[in-house]
């Protein structure tokens, strides 16, 4: 997890395993915003590594997950997010005060053959909405 000594905002993302989708929202918003977003993922039940696939995809727009480890979901983690995304269908305990929003991606079009093309689908539906998070966490810290 990222440490929180920087003045910007802190996204966490949240999905079943911490091992592809929310870490891969992670480093897209990482990619994306610099160092102005404090930037965490976990997840309900932590994978033992992060996805080979999904690293390969996020590594092609020039995003970096490979050295992340997937780390369990904390009540003090959700606490001190300014912003909980919960990345696909987890089930993620509301807590008072927290704001969390949920985004499920997109179903892959059955013409995508591959899991590699399945996962691109995936990486560009979290990239349009991390660019436009990005741009909401741009205009919230001016």
């Amino acid at each position: 997890m990222t440490s929180s000594n920087s003045s910007g905002p802190t996204v966490l993302f949240v999905c079943n395993t911490n091992g592809g989708k929310s870490q891969l929202a992670a480093a897209l918003l990482r990619r994306a915003a610099g160092d102005s977003v404090q930037v965490q993922s976990a997840g309900l039940i932590p994978a033992h590594h992060v996805n080979e696939l999904v690293a390969s995809v996020a590594e092609e727009v020039g995003a970096d997950m490979r050295s992340e480890v997937p780390s369990a979901l904390s009540d003090e983690a959700l606490r001190a997010a300014d912003k909980v995304i919960i990345v696909g269908e987890a089930q993620v305990p509301e807590l008072e005060g927290v704001p969390m929003e949920r985004w499920v991606p997109a179903e892959a079009p059955a013409s995508l053959a591959t899991d590699h093309e399945r996962m691109e689908f995936l990486r560009e539906d979290l990239a349009a909405r991390v660019s436009e998070l990005a741009k909401e966490l741009g205009s919230a810290a001016e």
